[in-house]
């Protein structure tokens, strides 16, 4: 991909094959912000052993629970591709959306009304202060790559790095059967 393609808002950091850090290696993560202030994100591929209940009364075990990043994970983020049904969510853009209120969340929850195709939880995030995520681009850290919401929801999140990267097509494609420790190959 050119470098022309812009980190925003939205966008899915796909990390090098080589990228040694346990936190992010071999990790698919949306975008939620980057401003002159930092960049949040939410790593969509790395899954946990736990559901939603654990850390909300009331859910639904069908609601797996992801590892968003390694900063406060003590705190808990949704996305979805509900669009504004979900008030004061932050649309990344049509129907992706970001966060929201979680008292209208949790009765729609208690309803039955919302299922697991259609929305994601984390707990932590990642986090870059100002400047060292566009650092970290320059230094070939990162592909940037548009989201495609459906693809996004319908890919199994253990497959969503190699999937992206072949989807990505051309040399991309050749990543995406980069060994995990090239010195085993």
């Amino acid at each position: 991909m050119a470098k022309s393609t812009k980190l925003k808002q939205g966008v899915l950091l796909i990390a090098q094959p080589f990228l040694g850090d346990p936190h992010f290696e071999r990790s698919v993560i949306l975008l939620c912000e980057h401003n002159e202030r930092g960049s949040f994100g939410l790593i969509l591929n790395q899954g946990s052993e736990g559901s939603l209940n654990d850390v909300w009364d009331n859910a639904d075990e069908e609601f797996k629970l992801y590892v968003g990043g390694p900063v406060e994970q003590n705190t808990l983020h949704f996305i979805h591709r509900l669009g504004k049904t979900v008030p004061e969510t932050q649309l990344l853009f049509p129907p992706l959306g970001w966060g929201g209120d979680y008292e209208f969340l949790q009765s729609q929850l208690a309803q039955g009304l919302l299922n697991a195709q259609d929305i994601r939880f984390f707990v932590g995030y990642a986090g870059w202060g100002k400047g060292q995520l566009q650092r970290e681009y320059e230094e070939n850290t990162w592909i940037i790559t548009p989201c495609e919401v459906d693809f996004l929801f319908n890919t199994p999140a253990d497959d969503l790095w190699r999937a992206t990267l072949k989807q990505m097509g051309g040399e991309h494609s050749l990543l995406a059967n980069y060994p995990i420790d090239p010195r085993l190959n």
